[in-house]
């Protein structure tokens, strides 16, 4: 008995907290709080508000002409702070001799003999291109080209496949005075 009494002894005390409170509404003004829904006539504030005009239409109608726009004249904004950090950088620039890019790996193998043979083909064939034969015990590996995008590499790479068929793109540091820089 005293279960079934128990939820019901909850919702009675829940019930008069909301009554409390719906009897406790502000009824009037106090003097403690200001009334604020009489306003008073403010001031003009109207000539300091910012005025924006709509552009210029070319025709308003169909006889008035267009109305020709004035050119903007660039401005030299570049100080002479500036204009010396610049040429600065671009001397700093002149020094670089590497870049990231790109090299095609030909041949990796054992045989000195075969590399050369390799090496001989591609420079009959382009002789514009660099070679770069290396050792390393007990392999051997010859890179041509200098390439800082991957664009010059693959078309370097699809030139040289008949020569080299196993040939590869390899990411290396790259010589800019050879890529025309």
């Amino acid at each position: 008995m005293m279960k079934r009494l128990f939820p019901n002894v909850l919702l009675l005390s829940a019930l008069f907290s909301v009554a409390a409170c719906a009897t406790n509404s502000p009824s009037a003004p106090t003097a403690s709080r200001p009334d604020t829904t009489r306003r008073t006539p403010a001031e003009d504030v109207s000539k300091y508000r910012p005025v924006f005009t709509s552009p210029a239409v070319a025709t308003t109608s169909a006889t008035s002409a267009p109305v020709p726009k004035k050119s903007v004249v660039p401005t030299n904004q570049v100080n002479t702070q500036a204009e010396q950090r610049l040429r600065d950088q671009a001397a700093a620039n002149l020094s670089v001799k590497y870049a990231q890019g790109y090299r095609v790996l030909a041949y990796v193998g054992l045989e000195r003999d075969q590399a050369m043979a390799v090496r001989r083909a591609v420079i009959s064939r382009y002789p514009e291109e660099t070679d770069y034969l290396t050792f390393r015990q007990p392999v051997y590996r010859l890179y041509i080209g200098d390439y800082l995008t991957r664009l010059e590499a693959e078309q370097a790479l699809l030139r040289l496949k008949p020569l080299a068929p196993k040939a590869e793109l390899q990411v290396a540091q790259v010589l800019l005075s050879k890529t025309g820089q």
